[in-house]
């Protein structure tokens, strides 16, 4: 099921699909936001922005808008 990254609750896991929007900056991308690797959504700040997140071992904090853009298929636990 093809979801955004901006849709996982907290905890939840998944693989990246597709990161190739040219709106995601080239950092997100140097830390591993590459289609095959693991992202966790780890804790969300008030108002759901910006989202704790840690994408193949790196912990990072994106804006919800950029979320949208990175594709995930969720992991069931």
């Amino acid at each position: 099921m093809h979801t955004s990254v901006a849709d996982l609750k907290k905890g939840e896991r998944g693989i990246i699909t597709d990161s190739s929007s040219d709106s995601i900056p080239l950092k997100l991308l140097e830390m591993g936001c590459l289609p095959g690797n693991e992202v966790q959504l780890l804790h969300l700040a008030p108002f759901s922005d910006p989202l704790y997140l840690v994408i193949n071992g790196c912990h990072v904090a994106i804006r919800k808008e950029t979320a949208t853009l990175i594709l995930i298929d969720k992991l069931n636990e």
